[in-house]
């Protein structure tokens, strides 16, 4: 297995145009990097760095995680992908209950344009106002004591300027590189925190080092597990003649995939969660906002319960966004295609719905454990960082989808992949 990885690796390094893909890939990570520690004029590092240090297994905290310590040093790029990520969930939602921007999702590739200008636009409203709630919440905090409304702007034009930059690096990455450019920039992100939380690792005794590694495994096995399993639904097309050739006649199957949404509901779930705690941080850490923190915040019972329920919804939601059964039952309807024991056309598409329906649910609902285990580890384990299931989720997640894009781009130039 590994034999066969590397050389799948060193073909597609081969690859000319599949080498430029990764190299760019490269280049628009290494510029999202260093913005993330070129800190925006007028501001006291030192001290907003304490304060984010403080709020490690809050609001905060989890912000900064998202962001790849990003926030910890107030940088350019402190807003990350974020905004965006709430801007396209946004859109999808009103996408499903506005008439005009169904219509606009029908029209192919042009309606499409009009609803990313939308989303940019939003992504820009929501960091204009998020970056508003940093700067009223470090003057609270006296982090920002002495800021002129001159510099407080200058501080608000940067964040909202790193913002709209790290949209533009994530739609670039989608369009020319390898792989889900959101996806992408919060993956390396997460990664960017581990040495930090490694080094933090070794503070804790035995028991728990092993403990933690061990359910650490135990989690990304499921993932894997989860992610590659399918159900292949069996497909007979029948034999007819086209011209004076005999068509048809083969069997194949349809791949329904127990986890077909992938780490897309586990980033809406996380971003729609994060939303009212964040605002409620921006009043400051103390009365009703700090009893809300410690409420509803990234760490507390009623937030996980939340987010696992938010995930089981998406899951669902985003399954039905990708897959159809009745644009599926038509087309294998229209090219002579038929599942043994089912009538083609509707009956094909309330067959595959109900599978599809049952496939999902342990799906989602190892999604939503995951979801949970921050809590477990933090209450049990008493880990000293802030580790996710959700977060082990997408870069374990991100890892597989973006090897797949390679290994279909070799398959396609007749290499054989590395994935079973």
């Amino acid at each position: 297995m590994n034999n066969k990885l590397w050389q799948s690796l060193v073909n597609a390094w081969k690859l000319p145009d599949l080498r430029t893909k990764v190299l760019f890939t490269a280049a628009m990570l290494a510029i999202y990097r260093f913005g993330d520690h070129v800190p925006v004029p007028g501001v006291d590092t030192a001290a907003v760095a304490k304060f984010i240090a403080s709020s490690n297994q809050g609001v905060l905290g989890f912000l900064n995680l998202f962001s790849g310590g990003a926030l910890g040093r107030l940088a350019l790029f402190a807003l990350g992908i974020m905004p965006y990520i709430t801007a396209s969930i946004i859109m999808q939602l009103l996408t499903v209950v506005i008439p005009k921007l169904e219509d606009l999702a029908k029209e192919g590739e042009q309606g499409q344009k009009e609803i990313t200008k939308y989303t940019r636009w939003l992504t820009v409203a929501l960091s204009f106002v998020q970056a508003i709630g940093y700067v009223v919440l470090f003057k609270s905090e006296g982090i920002l004591p002495s800021v002129s409304i001159w510099r407080s702007s200058l501080i608000v034009a940067g964040l909202v300027t790193g913002a709209v930059v790290v949209m533009w690096l994530g739609e670039l990455i989608t369009a020319r590189g390898i792989g889900n450019g959101m996806s992408i920039i919060i993956f390396i992100s997460i990664v960017s925190r581990i040495p930090g939380g490694a080094a933090k690792l070794f503070t804790m005794s035995i028991i728990t080092i092993i403990l933690f590694l061990l359910i650490a495994l135990a989690v990304v096995v499921g993932v894997v597990w989860i992610t590659t399993g399918e159900r292949r639904v069996p497909v007979q097309y029948a034999k007819r003649v086209v011209g004076r050739r005999m068509m048809g006649g083969t069997s194949t199957f349809i791949p329904l995939k127990v986890n077909m949404a992938g780490v897309i509901p586990v980033i809406f779930a996380s971003s729609i969660m994060m939303i009212v705690p964040t605002f409620a941080q921006f009043f400051g850490t103390g009365g009703v906002a700090g009893w809300f923190n410690k409420t509803f915040g990234p760490t507390t019972f009623l937030y996980i319960i939340g987010e696992a329920i938010l995930i089981i919804i998406f899951t669902y939601f985003y399954t039905a966004v990708t897959f159809n059964p009745i644009d599926q039952a038509d087309n294998l309807k229209k090219y002579g295609g038929f599942i043994p024991g089912v009538r083609p056309g509707r009956p094909t598409a309330e067959y595959l719905d109900r599978i599809l329906t049952r496939l999902t649910l342990p799906g989602a609902l190892f999604l939503a454990s995951l979801a949970v285990l921050p809590w477990i580890m933090s209450r049990f384990l008493n880990v000293p960082f802030y580790f996710g299931g959700t977060s082990l989720l997408i870069v374990v997640g991100v890892a597989l989808d973006t090897m797949r894009q390679m290994e279909a781009q070799l398959l396609m130039r007749h290499y054989e992949g590395f994935l079973k």
